[in-house]
């Protein structure tokens, strides 16, 4: 059976750490797959804001996902706090990818891989409930130095 295999970027531009909630254990006693999709929109929502913008506000357009990926690695237990990094990648005229590596440190000190992720975005009007272009701005904040 195939299995999703996402390939990261070698560079991040964005890190921050998010720390693992009592409400995000499942009945197997760590982190269920669901908490991970939402562990990447609370980094998505701190890596936006990091230039002004919003989900539904991204210099004059909203976002909607188009499609999520995840490679499971490791388990993550009440206590841990995730190392998240993101960057944005693959442009397109409508649409950009999010690159996500959730770590861990181990008890040695080391990163533990905990989940590699994408998600498709695409631009959305919410008003018109239509597609549109990425905006020149958002292209040059999301993909120049940051």
């Amino acid at each position: 059976m195939a299995r999703i295999k996402i390939e990261l970027p070698e560079k991040f531009s964005f890190t921050t750490n998010v720390p693992v909630r009592i409400t995000d254990i499942n009945y197997g006693g760590h982190v269920g797959n669901d908490t991970i999709l939402a562990l990447l929109h609370e980094v998505r929502a701190q890596f936006f804001a990091r230039f002004g913008y919003g989900e539904l506000n991204m210099a004059g357009t909203g976002i909607i996902m188009s499609d999520a990926a995840i490679e499971f690695k490791n388990e993550l237990f009440y206590g841990e706090v995730v190392i998240a990094s993101v960057t944005a990648g693959e442009f397109s005229r409508v649409g950009f990818d999010l690159f996500y590596k959730l770590e861990k440190k181990s008890s040695e000190g080391t990163l533990t891989p905990v989940a590699f992720a994408k998600t498709g975005l695409i631009c959305f009007d919410y008003a018109n409930k239509k597609i549109v272009a990425v905006p020149d701005e958002v292209l040059q904040k999301l993909n120049g130095p940051n």
